[in-house]
């Protein structure tokens, strides 16, 4: 494959990232509603703990750990972001 085939295919899987992260935008929402009613707290070390650590176990590279946590602190930052936007 060329540049342009690369580039094609990280156009593909970039739009595959972006209807995963709005899937992933309208669970958090749910789960926002669901600790309002409820009078839970929006962030959740433990869960958030959780999640790097399955994270982490499950990444098989290139990205290293660091990569995953800077990425999806992130991510994660903004889900909680959406949850206190009521």
């Amino acid at each position: 494959m060329d540049i342009a085939d690369w580039r094609k295919k990280i156009d593909a899987i970039d739009q595959e990232v972006l209807r995963l992260l709005n899937e992933r935008a309208h669970a958090a929402n749910e789960i926002g509603k669901i600790k309002e009613t409820i009078h839970a707290a929006v962030y959740e070390p433990d869960r958030e703990r959780a999640i790097f650590e399955n994270l982490h176990k499950t990444n098989q590279g290139p990205l290293t750990d660091e990569d995953i946590t800077h990425i999806y602190s992130e991510i994660i930052a903004i889900m909680r972001e959406l949850q206190t936007r009521r």
